[in-house]
């Protein structure tokens, strides 16, 4: 459990980060803010994941994903989350 944990941190720092770089626009996020945003979008990697493939079952829909998964969820959650707040491209802050 503990291991689990861990793993999903690191991941989620690698993968908030790498959210960050992908989409365009400033987002003045701390490093907590970005692993949660990697964690989150583990997640939703996740639960994208099963929706597409159908696969683990026994896990169900609920789970977090891989690397590849867990960035393309935080590049989901970090467009939701600047469309959500006015954050975008075209916007001055």
């Amino acid at each position: 459990m503990i291991g689990f944990i861990i793993m999903l941190i690191v991941v989620g720092i690698i993968a908030g980060y790498v959210a960050r770089l992908l989409v365009p626009g400033r987002d003045p996020m701390s490093f907590v803010q970005t692993a949660i945003l990697g964690i989150v979008g583990s997640f939703v990697g996740g639960f994208l994941g099963y929706l597409l493939f159908g696969h683990d079952f026994d896990d169900g829909a609920f789970q977090a994903s891989g690397l590849i998964g867990s960035i393309i969820g935080a590049v989901i959650v970090l467009l939701i989350y600047n469309a959500a707040t006015g954050r975008g491209v075209g916007r001055r802050a």
